[in-house]
């Protein structure tokens, strides 16, 4: 269990933020693999195992993953009773460039981690995989001993400088912790850090059901020092060593930005006490990104940085997937219409998975002006490619993106359906056999409030870390 306060000094954590005579704080152990496929077979590779610097995040017994979201998920058993201890799911890297043209041409090796509460005696790991119909199966697995002699202990170097409580709210073993970790910003830059965290946290609280459920977040904040300011984005040619290394144009995708070093992003982020990761980088560029249970991004200076925070964070923390589909994406098209996992689209727009909150006389599917929107939307895909192509400046890409808003604040409100719960063709990149929950929502535009479904499912998710 974690303690009820943390100083801002990491070092001498448990002797420093627990009261006389403690309990001792339950360990965190990391398993970092390599995760091979693509051409080659799905393979599985143990790198080493880790106790982290930081007390475990969650709760102190036994916990289930009851919602069972991911493509891919983890079960920790104890090796002699097979008693289960922890399980997840999650999604990874490796699970969305499988995704891409580039998985069909060659082979690749991604760099992994689960982690989950310090065992007193060896416990068996399996990772399990969704395949067809949304059925788990078993894919590898390894026994760790903590009693091992190569179970790493030793604190990450460098050290990634003070913790920052931005906001407590109670015991971490019955909160969702937040961690906001800054990229690209140099030692000279930490107030900075802190003044963008502060602000997009105050968005993020701002906007249901998160504004409802504010107490049941811790939010910390964590700014290793960078030598310059700035993140990588190779498609400028623009090439930084951050702290993190997250960087721009994951996938070939402009405006996508991820981390693929993630022996760096773990090593920093083990100092700090988290559930789920934001990576806030120090750029005006508009650009972002949210994998299930991995992390999100965001550049932190961007007009539009309060809508890809709230977006990005939502896939992160509650697996909502995308309903937009006229944006260009580095995915290729589903090979198949198979129920997605995802709780906010469906393929089955006569039974969706929301079918509850359908009222009754709603149309299933339920129509909209989908034409009218698909011919303005590509048209402005087309002049947001021109901008980029020309290399126009930032306030061009602004300026567009607040003409769609006005276009959608037009149409949105005068349709036949809105406000209602429904199954709205044009959802996960297609424009056909996908459907959305309402007409509008933060998952499908540019908009400032989340649709009922995917309010739902947000507080479902924050359920199961106060429970």
């Amino acid at each position: 269990m974690r303690s009820t306060c943390l100083t801002l000094a990491v070092v001498g954590w448990a002797s420093l933020t627990f009261s006389a005579q403690p309990p001792v704080p339950l360990r965190t152990m990391r398993v970092d693999y390599f995760h091979t496929g693509g051409t080659a077979p799905e393979t599985f590779a143990l790198d080493e195992v880790v106790l982290e610097p930081a007390p475990w995040p969650g709760p102190p017994g036994p916990t289930d993953d009851l919602l069972r979201y991911g493509a891919y998920g983890f079960d920790v058993r104890d090796a002699a009773s097979k008693a289960l201890v922890y399980s997840a799911g999650f999604g990874s890297i490796y699970d969305e460039w499988l995704s891409t043209e580039e998985a069909t041409s060659m082979a690749k090796t991604f760099h992994e981690s689960l982690r989950f509460p310090a065992p007193a005696a060896p416990v068996v790991v399996s990772v399990r995989k969704r395949g067809a119909g949304n059925q788990w199966a078993d894919v590898w697995s390894v026994t760790v001993d903590p009693k091992d002699m190569f179970v790493n202990t030793a604190a990450p170097e460098p050290n990634p400088g003070p913790v920052i409580a931005i906001e407590r709210n109670g015991d971490s073993a019955r909160t969702v912790d937040l961690l906001l970790v800054g990229d690209g910003y140099t030692a000279a830059e930490r107030g900075k850090f802190e003044a963008d965290a502060r602000r997009l946290v105050n968005v993020l609280f701002a906007t249901s059901p998160f504004k409802e459920r504010r107490t049941d977040f811790n939010v910390w904040g964590l700014a290793p020092a960078a030598r310059e300011s700035g993140i990588s984005r190779p498609s400028q040619n623009i090439h930084r060593h951050s702290p993190v290394a997250a960087t721009y144009d994951a996938f070939g995708s402009e405006r996508y930005v991820l981390t693929f070093d993630n022996k760096a992003f773990r090593r920093v982020i083990s100092y700090a006490p988290y559930d789920v990761v934001e990576i806030v980088t120090n750029t005006r560029t508009y650009g972002g990104g949210g994998i299930y249970n991995l992390y999100s991004t965001v550049s932190a200076d961007n007009a539009f940085s309060p809508y890809v925070f709230v977006h990005e964070f939502a896939h992160h923390f509650a697996a909502l997937a995308d309903e937009y589909y006229t944006s260009p994406v580095a995915y290729l098209p589903a090979a198949a219409r198979e129920e997605p996992w995802e709780p906010n689209i469906t393929a089955t727009p006569a039974a969706p998975k929301w079918k509850d909150l359908v009222e009754s006389g709603t149309p299933l599917p339920t129509p909209w002006g989908k034409q009218d929107y698909e011919a303005r939307s590509r048209a402005a895909q087309a002049r947001r490619a021109e901008i980029r192509k020309q290399n126009r400046p930032e306030a061009d890409m602004e300026a567009l993106f607040q003409e769609e808003r006005q276009m959608d604040q037009r149409q949105f409100p005068v349709e036949k359906y809105v406000g209602k719960v429904g199954a709205f063709e044009g959802a996960r990149y297609e424009a056909q056999g996908f459907y959305r929950p309402e007409v509008d929502c933060i998952m499908f535009t540019r908009s400032e409030d989340f649709c009922e479904v995917c309010r739902r499912a947000i507080s479902r998710v924050i359920d199961t870390y106060v429970r």
